[in-house]
């Protein structure tokens, strides 16, 4: 505020000493302007040989007398002095126009005089026409404005320095208003909220956008803390098995069965380690922008026949094949549009059922007596997509695992070329008893799992489809739950790629 005062002071001077070096000026050229006419008229009259005597003058404001060479007066206006000349001889030139100030003493005025000399010729010889003008009102005038301008400059000054403080106080009330309720938010306020001016202004746009990003930051905070709080309750639960486990086999000493002990240690190990890579995952998915140039440079070109072939030789059963056994070969066949030998099918055991677990560690439902088919129905010809193969690879497995988990007879991958060039749809359907509508968004969340999916053995730690959702977007496609009649269909878009052949 005081620079401010300080800049418009400075500016009011420089420009009220313009103001006067113009008016002055201006005014001296009036002058000027006015004794060159006289001047010229007179001139005139001295070459017609027609000089009056006394020369006529309007105003008393200018007095004339023409000079011969000699520095004799040879006429003059009635007021001017017939026998002293307004400029000494050897102050003229004899050729051209000339202008100079005198004391105004030598011709009876107050302050100094404008004299102007303009050559002519009278009879023949050279004559010399000096008009004098007083400047006393041109002195009077200037020294007029001076005072006004040092009147009027100190009361402007302080007049716009009020104004100044007032608006700008007023214009800087609501943005303090916004600092002191800046200040009261802590970290711990998740509600705090800025005071938003009822002006339709800037500042009004500005407190609405802060509150904006207040609100997206409480609600990053929440999910942050529901995040940790679902992540340390998983943690904890493998650990406090573990333990458990551990201290009963401890008090039963001798009598304790460790192979069995150390089964369930393993699985719980398992259970953690996959928990731990998945909390890491979606850390790093949560730092996209900061990956988004390596994960560009990591895509390639991915078949996507083979990776189905590929997640369903993750299921093998006693009778089952591997990826590169000739049935998966026949799944991975192009002659057309088929349903392909089963991958994984086969009897188990009722007790293998019960505590055994897919090549991922994934619990296969208690009580069925065979595990699920898992089928995968090819396209005629090779279906490329672009992608990081291992992302790929890890959606594709979750959603195998979820499957093979919430089915009861049967899960069948299938993948459909692009029929409008952009996206190819690979589909994953099971015949369980599927999700209904309402809950197909919240189970995409990060530990979101439905009541049938919270038993310790029968589901995960809810991360699979969150993880799933990461990786499809990353790769520019979409991922969408649809019924099955019975069960449930996961449709998933993925970017064409022309075939590199």
């Amino acid at each position: 505020m005081v620079l401010g005062v300080a800049g418009l002071s400075v500016g009011l001077a420089l420009g009220g000493v313009v103001l006067l070096v113009a008016l002055g000026w201006t005014l001296q050229r009036t002058v000027d302007e006015e004794a060159f006419r006289t001047a010229d008229a007179v001139a005139r009259l001295a070459g017609e040989n027609a000089l009056p005597d006394p020369l006529p003058v309007a105003g008393g404001q200018l007095r004339v007398q023409v000079v011969d060479s000699a520095g004799r007066i040879r006429a003059a206006s009635i007021d001017a002095d017939r026998l002293v000349p307004m400029v000494r001889p050897d102050q003229l030139t004899g050729t051209g126009r000339q202008r100079t100030v005198v004391p105004g003493q030598r011709l009876g005025w107050e302050g100094p005089v404008r004299v102007v000399a303009v050559p002519a010729r009278s009879a023949g010889e050279p004559v010399t026409v000096l008009v004098g003008r007083s400047t006393v009102d041109v002195r009077h005038a200037t020294q007029a404005a001076r005072t006004v301008l040092l009147v009027a400059f100190p009361l402007l000054v302080g007049l716009l320095a009020v104004v100044a403080w007032r608006v700008v106080g007023a214009t800087l009330r609501p943005v303090e208003a916004l600092r002191s309720g800046a200040a009261e938010i802590t970290g711990r306020d998740a509600a705090g909220r800025l005071p938003v001016p009822a002006s339709q202004d800037e500042i009004h746009r500005l407190a609405v956008t802060l509150n904006d990003m207040l609100d997206r930051l409480a609600a990053a905070r929440a999910r942050q803390r529901s995040f940790l709080a679902d992540a340390a309750h998983e943690l904890r639960s493998p650990l406090t098995n573990m333990r458990t486990e551990l201290e009963v086999a401890q008090r039963l000493g001798d009598r304790t069965d460790w192979p069995a002990v150390a089964a369930d240690l393993l699985t719980d190990t398992e259970r953690l380690g996959r928990l731990v890579d998945d909390l890491l995952l979606l850390a790093r998915l949560d730092e996209e922008p900061a990956h988004q140039v390596d994960h560009l440079r990591a895509a390639e070109p991915v078949e996507l026949g083979a990776l189905l072939t590929e997640a369903a030789a993750r299921w093998p059963g006693p009778t089952a094949g591997t990826a590169g056994s000739p049935e998966a070969a026949v799944v991975a066949g192009t002659a057309g549009p088929r349903e392909a030998a089963v991958v994984g099918a086969g009897p188990v055991e009722a007790a293998v059922v019960g505590a055994g677990e897919s090549p991922e560690g994934v619990v296969v439902g208690a009580g069925r007596a065979v595990s699920p088919e898992v089928t995968v129905v090819a396209a005629a010809g090779a279906v490329w997509t672009v992608g990081v193969p291992d992302e790929l690879r890890r959606v594709l497995g979750n959603l195998v695992d979820n499957a093979v988990r919430h089915a009861r007879t049967r899960v069948v991958l299938a993948v459909q070329p692009a029929a409008d060039g952009t996206y190819h749809l690979v589909t994953v359907t099971d015949d369980g008893p599927g999700i209904p509508v309402a809950d197909r968004e919240r189970v995409f969340r990060r530990f979101a799992r439905l009541d049938e999916g919270r038993a310790r053995d029968a589901g995960g730690a809810g991360l699979g489809l969150a993880i799933v959702r990461e990786l499809v977007r990353r790769g520019g496609g979409t991922v969408t739950l649809d019924d099955a009649h019975p069960g449930l269909t996961v449709r998933l878009h993925l970017p064409v790629l022309p075939d590199p052949d």
